[in-house]
């Protein structure tokens, strides 16, 4: 059985791949944690110039995975302090990140499978992918300081759309809103973020570097994620949460009165 993250080195790119593909790459604790080791470690080492994050099959990631999160939920030992789970390492890990990332997605990115991408600094779509923050949905609250990001990309109207409501909207549309910088045919993603990544490996680094840290406040990010955090947490113990998972594994409609 293949490890669901996986990882190679080539030519300064490492590539870090979701490779669960037949849980639509649906991320778990454990996945989260090898991520966020493998992110500090790119960080980290100077032979790391760019970093290309992808998922394997025929979608990114279908975001967390649900009874991951339910079992999470339910565990009375638990952490309290969200920034001591897996998934809050990985984002103090995408906040930090000071080296070019680019992403490059197929088929669904759902949850942070989206939230990640305002992370990367080049995002390569398929034209008929399909991208959305259903938290809402789950009677959860916006994680991976999107609840800033986003708006800062989309505007205000797009970005509670997308987030209240938790419909998708297609590769075209998130290039045409900012989101992604190439919308390409889904055989070609992978081909484009590779040639812009090795494109971003021939330039200076450390030039890239503090270009990179001059664009993003990481310590105010992350203030933001812990803030997000609490209210993410709170929502997951929840009374409408619990409804949401189970009318999710019950593929029924939730009922919150």
């Amino acid at each position: 059985m293949s490890r669901p993250i996986t990882t190679s080195l080539e030519a300064g790119i490492l590539t870090l791949s979701l490779s669960r593909p037949e849980k639509k790459n649906a991320i778990t604790q454990a996945m989260y944690a090898d991520l966020a080791e493998a992110m500090v470690s790119a960080r980290e080492n100077s032979q790391v110039r760019v970093v290309l994050l992808r998922g394997e099959g025929d979608s990114f990631s279908a975001g967390n995975d649900i009874a991951d999160f339910i079992a999470l939920a339910g565990q009375s030992d638990a952490p309290k302090d969200p920034a001591d789970w897996p998934v809050f390492r990985f984002l103090r890990s995408l906040a930090d990140m000071d080296k070019p990332v680019v992403g490059a997605v197929q088929g669904r990115a759902v949850g942070i499978g989206l939230t990640v991408l305002l992370h990367c600094d080049l995002v390569v779509v398929a034209d008929d992918a399909l991208l959305s923050v259903p938290f809402v949905n789950l009677a959860l609250a916006p994680e991976a300081a999107s609840s800033l990001l986003l708006p800062g990309i989309v505007g205000h109207p797009r970005a509670f759309e997308l987030f209240a409501l938790g419909e998708p909207i297609s590769g075209r549309t998130a290039l045409d809103w900012g989101l992604a910088n190439r919308a390409v045919p889904a055989a070609e993603v992978e081909a484009v973020a590779r040639d812009l990544a090795v494109r971003l490996a021939q330039r200076a680094p450390n030039s890239l570097r503090k270009t990179k840290s001059l664009m993003r406040d990481a310590q105010a990010m992350w203030a933001l994620m812990l803030r997000e955090g609490d209210a993410f947490g709170s929502q997951m113990r929840s009374p409408e949460a619990m409804e949401a998972f189970m009318a999710f594994q019950q593929k029924r409609p939730a009922n919150f009165g």
